[in-house]
């Protein structure tokens, strides 16, 4: 392994040797390749490069600390007689200049710099499965005929062009592409298999017509122009129009409305009001509206479109695992909070599949991978761990928030700000914000105790994640958002922190510790830079070396006991540890189940809804017992229940060290009703007095019928045979 850095013509002070003493203290890290700081690595000290791409083989890993010049690193790598190429062994490129050397403090960035460099050192994420397209370059494009024709004109030479003319416009003399009106009725699919469907009840058929004229000269309304369609309103219905195009009999005023239905790869939407209205519209459909602006963004449009011809992969950014999910139930809706978040409408509702085996789910969601664009926000509102994002996936991940903190703490770093931020704008953003620091002296640049961390999404990553930073050191959590993200990301990761919030504050935690930041673009680097100098919250004083793990619902029960332990005034809460923290009610993945017990009949529909297996049962007495460390708080048990007896409360309960969660408890018992014939138990008093009283004024539980009611299962059974003996017997004829 060979790390580079360069202080970038003397424009940062990094101590280097600094830099070399923490990674070499810092498990799992290395320093080789930090002997020495260059100043123009990309220029005069390019050799220095040179044989560092020589020495680092496909196995190993070279990293270079400037995301200025990657891409003349990259050519000058392949370039190099000798080194491994680029796509044997990829350089990681880390971005110190703009991050922390260029700020205002940067001369206490060092342990920020170092941990930078720790975490590029780390494997790669181990490779997700890809989700195929293909696409033929069959375009469809919807708008008024002037634009539709315009941009069809600009896509004909690469792709198979269909022009739907939905609003007025001429139609050219020239049929160079195949013409259609209508309005679209239905549109569903992504790139290279769209579902098409349009109507068209206008007398005259595009397809049909030849362009003659002869209807635009035969009409003495003028109803008739060279879009080729009839305005009904004016048309005075004596069918000359009719009579001129018998041959072609593409005129026919007693023709039914055409419904078209049709496959496309790609679509181009031109109109106002888009065929998709959420946020994240699919792969292979672009929306440009008119007006002033319709012209440039046409042609970035077209770029686009002429670009996505052939097969296409990409990574398939979820795993769902069906057994653990609590959406449904016996066709009785519970959590869908994925269902609510997702801005693509990539996941829907299956709470009518019923499972056919115990390990079967009785019913979930179904997420389309097609559709689905990795914010991962659905993973982030998961309160059981059912989906989890994959690229990368939370082990990764939390090796890479422990390799961060824990090379910053070696380094001498305190208080250190996690700033989460995506890989298009918010990286780029942090970029602007560095270079600012240079030139706008009321711009002090990213904080020396702020470690920026690039996500695929800012939405993938939630309350384990954020819980386990904190447990590992970290002073505060904020999430970068910009244009990117849309209002349900905002709403969800807002919902998120408050629940992290008030754990931290229910566990005497003092400050801060989340937060969301809000900057769309350059204009607002000053609030940017304002939001990143605030001061530290309190966090543990010893941090825990355990790493995010794979189940969701086990990162969180390790953070939160460190946590409890890390705590505050630790002996002087012990005893209002008792005490639950309440928790808002709005994204809670923690509480209680409260029963009515004037309601509840112990019928134990609760315990076959719920998924956790939060509620159970007691085989030997009629009891309902609940254990709170399971329970997601999806409602099932709440919406099962056929005596609204069941309330759900938002809740963390830390009581006798947090082992009170673990154990069972019982929620409500009762006195058991035992067989009239056998006394053996068999149901409650409650639930049995209901019955017959329900059942009282019924012809069929009268006299006999009535008194097996009180009987158990076997003993009912008896009595009904031994009763029809009786009669056989007494029907016989005498001898």
């Amino acid at each position: 392994m060979k790390t580079l850095i360069c202080d970038c013509n003397r424009t940062m002070p990094l101590d280097t040797a600094a830099i070399a003493r923490a990674l070499a203290t810092t498990p799992g890290a290395r320093s080789e390749g930090l002997e020495t700081t260059h100043s123009l690595l990309c220029r005069r000290e390019a050799p220095a490069f040179q044989r560092a791409a020589k020495a680092v083989g496909p196995g190993d890993r070279l990293i270079v600390a400037c995301t200025q010049e990657a891409r003349l690193f990259t050519e000058l790598n392949d370039a190099t007689a000798g080194s491994t190429p680029v796509a044997e062994r990829p350089i990681r490129f880390v971005n110190l200049r703009e991050t922390g050397g260029w700020s205002r403090d940067a001369r206490a960035a060092t342990p920020k710099l170092a941990a930078l460099i720790a975490a590029a050192q780390l494997p790669d994420p181990a490779p997700v499965p890809g989700v195929g397209y293909r696409s033929a370059g069959r375009c469809l494009v919807v708008g008024d005929a002037d634009s539709a024709q315009r941009a069809g004109a600009l896509l004909a030479d690469r792709l198979d062009v269909t022009l739907l003319v939905d609003g007025a416009g001429a139609l050219a003399q020239r049929r160079d592409l195949p013409v259609f009106a209508g309005r679209l009725s239905r549109v569903t699919g992504w790139l290279g298999a769209f579902e098409v469907q349009w109507t068209s009840g206008n007398p005259i058929d595009l397809d049909l017509c030849t362009r003659c004229n002869a209807c635009l000269d035969a009409c003495p309304e003028g109803a008739i122009d060279f879009s080729y369609q009839i305005d009904l309103s004016r048309c005075g219905g004596h069918r000359d129009c009719v009579r001129v195009c018998d041959a072609a009999a593409a005129i026919d005023f007693e023709r039914p409305p055409l419904r078209t239905d049709e496959r496309f790869d790609l679509i181009l939407d031109l109109r106002a009001t888009p065929a998709f209205s959420q946020h994240q519209p699919p792969q292979g459909y672009v929306h440009v509206p008119p007006g002033s602006q319709q012209t440039a963004a046409l042609g970035e449009a077209v770029l686009k479109l002429r670009e996505w011809v052939g097969e296409f992969d990409k990574p398939k950014f979820f795993r769902y695992e069906p057994r653990l999910c609590a959406h449904s139930r016996n066709e009785q809706i519970g959590c869908s909070a994925c269902i609510d978040v997702c801005s693509t409408r990539a996941i829907r509702s299956d709470a009518s599949r019923k499972g056919k085996a115990k390990t079967e789910a009785a019913g979930g969601i179904i997420v389309e991978p097609h559709l689905c664009a990795g914010c991962g926000a659905c993973t982030t509102v998961c309160p059981s761990g059912a989906l989890s994002f994959t690229y990368p996936g939370p082990v990764d991940q939390g090796r890479r928030l422990q390799r961060l903190l824990a090379t910053y703490a070696k380094a001498g770093g305190r208080d250190a700000m996690l700033l989460f931020h995506s890989e298009g704008a918010g990286a780029a953003l942090i970029d602007e914000l560095g270079r600012a620091a240079r030139v706008d002296r009321d711009i002090q640049g990213v904080p020396a105790r702020v470690i920026p961390l690039a996500l695929w999404h800012t939405a993938s990553v939630g309350l384990d994640l954020w819980l386990a930073a904190i447990a590992q050191g970290a002073s505060q959590i904020r999430v970068l958002l910009t244009a990117e993200e849309a209002p349900e990301y905002r709403d969800a990761l807002a919902a998120q922190m408050a629940q992290a919030q008030a754990i931290l504050h229910g566990l005497g935690y003092a400050g801060e510790h989340f937060g969301l930041v809000e900057a769309r673009d350059a204009r607002d680097l000053a609030a940017l830079d304002a939001a990143l100098r605030v001061a530290p919250a309190q966090g543990v004083a010893q941090p825990t070396a355990v790493v995010a793990q794979a189940d969701k619902r086990a990162t969180l029960d390790v953070m939160l006991d460190h946590l409890l332990a890390q705590a505050p005034r630790r002996a002087e809460r012990a005893a209002a540890q008792a005490e639950p923290i309440a928790l808002p009610a709005a994204g809670s993945a923690f509480g209680a189940v409260v029963v009515d017990a004037d309601k509840c009949t112990l019928c134990l529909s609760c315990v076959g809804a719920c998924p956790e297996n939060a509620l159970g049962d007691n085989p030997e007495k009629p009891q309902l017992r609940f254990t709170e460390r399971a329970c997601v708080q999806c409602g099932l048990c709440e919406s099962t229940c056929p005596e609204q007896a069941i309330t759900l409360v938002p809740r963390l309960w830390l009581a006798d060290e947090g082992r009170a969660r673990r154990q069972p408890r019982v929620l409500h018992e009762a006195q058991p009703y035992r067989c009239i014939r056998c006394s053996k138990p068999f149901g409650t008093l409650k639930a049995i007095e209901t019955m017959i009283g329900k059942l009282a004024g019924h012809p069929a539980f009268q006299g006999a019928g009535a008194e097996r009611l009180k009987m158990c299962g076997d003993c009912r059974v008896i009595d009904l045979h031994s009763r029809t003996d009786e009669v056989r017997i007494t029907d016989l004829p005498r001898p």
